[in-house]
């Protein structure tokens, strides 16, 4: 079982290390070859890559949340090479899967019985596998098409261990004092949720019953298939990001699925619940009649009420450039700190969030706003590249989750170059605000 996942404390932190010394190393010597000449920019992307893809091997070795990690800098827009994100994006939904065996004697010791007992087909090998679990495709006796979703073993007892090994390196990165528990248990807190399946079909009920009439699918939960750890779903049909613009579908095309995506997120806000909180290219599928899937809610957010209207101020107070108003929320979301010892460090990183702000809330000024606009893109790269954060967590801890939520639906939708009408996000944003964007845009 170990070759399929290396669950001990010592042989995980083993690799985690031997990981980052490889590539630590790889760096360096890289860096001393471009300060005496002996190398060009030319190369970059290759030896991004490369380097992301020894990572990713590792990761892939560990699952769980080490390939939880490698999902967050699939992410990044901006803080890492354009090569090591891309690569990275892999742990979202193509790792490679564990063996035949070993999937048939976990639906043994969950569901009470081998598959061929208990299904009409199933297919023995995975069809999609990602950080927590894989998927493989199957049909009910009753002729219904099914994905059944398999933890891989051990992955909950391995959250303490892994998440210990990230602090200890967390903790020589950043500044001596620096309270970085809240973060930590609040990642803690959403892998927990993360690796109880119960828990994800019953958010998988909760987004049906709410999204149901929009056109937005989503899997149904077999709940008699289903326990903590195996879940059964209904199959949707469709592809993701990677596979739809392989098509090379035509703008109408793209703007429709980008409205999807923009509508649902904006959906969410409005009723003020639970927000499905893992924005990436795995987790959606374009249907093949033109419908949004969502296909995966172990990621599922009620973030605290004054934390989420303080985020969603941010927007108007922003397009309004009131300095006085930013400054206030700011602060109250731990942003700046008003009592910090370098003032002039906290009014240097006060003008480049306000900065990135703005960007961030541009689209919001416009009817129609053009995702694909490569000068918009480079200002998003821009102010991530160069955020003078330097060694100091900022922010609430829930910001890991509305960064993650909303920075990814940016980051799929430049992906896609969609225009995007921003009319009904506005007036949901104004009815819950109580502020009328007419006034704020052009």
């Amino acid at each position: 079982m170990s070759k399929d996942f290396p669950s001990s404390k010592f042989e995980r932190g083993s690799r985690i290390a031997k990981t980052g010394i490889k590539v630590g190393t790889n760096y360096a010597k890289r860096y001393l070859r471009k300060k005496t000449g002996k190398t060009n920019d030319d190369s970059d992307g290759a030896f991004h890559s490369e380097n992301a893809k020894e990572v990713f091997k590792e990761f892939t070795k560990l699952r769980g949340t080490a390939l939880k990690i490698a999902q967050g800098m699939s992410m990044d827009q901006g803080f890492l090479p354009e090569e090591f994100a891309e690569v990275m994006t892999q742990a979202q939904y193509s790792v490679p899967p564990i063996n035949k065996a070993l999937v048939r004697s976990i639906i043994k010791r969950e569901l009470g019985a081998y598959p061929e007992q208990l299904f009409k087909n199933f297919e023995s090998e995975a069809f999609a596998a990602a950080s927590i679990g894989q998927v493989h495709k199957a049909e009910l006796k009753d002729g219904r098409k099914v994905a059944i979703k398999i933890q891989y073993p051990n992955v909950r007892e391995t959250i303490d261990s892994d998440l210990g090994l990230a602090k200890i390196l967390v903790k020589r990165i950043v500044k001596k004092g620096a309270d970085i528990d809240p973060y930590f248990d609040e990642v803690k807190k959403t892998l927990l949720e993360e690796t109880d399946y119960k828990n994800e079909g019953q958010q998988i009920e909760l987004f049906r019953e709410r999204f149901g009439g929009l056109n937005i699918v989503m899997p149904e939960w077999i709940q008699e298939f289903s326990t903590d750890k195996v879940l059964c779903m209904t199959y949707l049909e469709g592809r993701h990001l990677g596979e739809f613009l392989k098509e090379d579908p035509d703008q109408e095309m793209r703007d429709h699925f980008g409205q999807l995506l923009w509508d649902f997120f904006h959906q969410q806000i409005k009723e003020m619940d639970y927000v499905h909180a893992d924005t990436h290219p795995g987790n959606f599928f374009f249907t093949y009649d033109g419908k949004l899937g969502v296909i995966d809610f172990g990621c599922v957010k009620k973030f605290p009420q004054e934390f989420f209207m303080n985020y969603l101020r941010l927007l108007p107070t922003h397009l309004k450039d009131d300095e006085e108003a930013i400054r206030e929320l700011y602060e109250k979301l731990k942003v700046i700190n008003p009592n910090s010892d370098t003032p002039e460090n906290e009014e240097k990183y006060f003008n480049f969030a306000r900065n990135y702000g703005m960007t961030f809330a541009e689209p919001y000024k416009y009817e129609v706003f053009d995702f694909g606009d490569e000068e918009y893109r480079n200002n998003i790269k821009y102010f991530t590249k160069d955020a003078p954060i330097g060694n100091e967590p900022r922010g609430s801890q829930h910001f890991l989750y509305t960064t993650r939520v909303h920075l990814g639906l940016y980051n799929l939708l430049m992906k896609m170059g969609a225009h995007i009408n921003t009319s009904k996000s506005k007036e949901i944003l104004s009815n819950m605000l109580d502020v009328d964007f007419g006034e704020l845009v052009e």
